[in-house]
């Protein structure tokens, strides 16, 4: 049971994933939540950091899509000054959105990666849909009211994972 929440690696952030190390670990493309992993949900604009990340992403050719429960307004609004593919409503923790991203890319399960920072929507979809996942730290320490109840439950899954499976720790890199 508790193996549904179980990430394939723990990376603190999304930005320092390179397209090397993905190509090493059969990635083609990055799905990736939106708030929180990211851009910080309080800050659309997205940083410098973010900027730099996506366009060493387009250079090396790795399609980045942003898969999110929010409203399409929501995110379109989130994602006008970065321009990125979306799914909206994905209906996480169900595979759903996932489909539709590796659809969209043309992609097997096998060849992509969901990147987010909740265990009980973005790995648990991760795992739904048969794809790789990796958990980042929240950008930010805060959260939006909804989210709040995800990670008090959270705190409890985290630790019966970390007691099952004792060496899982944060990487710099996935390995």
């Amino acid at each position: 049971m508790i193996e549904k929440f179980k990430p394939t690696w723990q990376v603190k952030r999304i930005y320092s994933l390179t397209p090397e190390e993905l190509r090493k670990a059969g990635i083609k493309a990055v799905l990736t939540d939106l708030d929180n992993t990211l851009i910080a949900w309080d800050n659309p604009e997205g940083t410098s950091e973010l900027k730099r990340w996506i366009a060493e992403m387009r250079t090396a050719k790795i399609p980045v899509v942003v898969v999110s429960n929010n409203s399409r307004p929501r995110v379109k609004r989130a994602l006008s000054h970065i321009e990125l593919p979306f799914v909206s409503r994905s209906l996480k923790p169900f595979g759903y959105g996932i489909h539709r991203a590796l659809k969209k890319l043309n992609l097997n399960a096998d060849e992509v990666v969901m990147v987010g920072d909740q265990l009980l929507t973005d790995i648990w979809a991760a795992n739904m849909a048969g794809t790789k996942s990796i958990l980042v730290k929240p950008l930010l320490n805060s959260d939006a009211w909804n989210t709040k109840i995800n990670r008090f439950f959270e705190y409890f899954i985290k630790k019966r994972l970390v007691k099952k499976y004792p060496g899982a720790a944060w990487q710099e890199e996935i390995k």
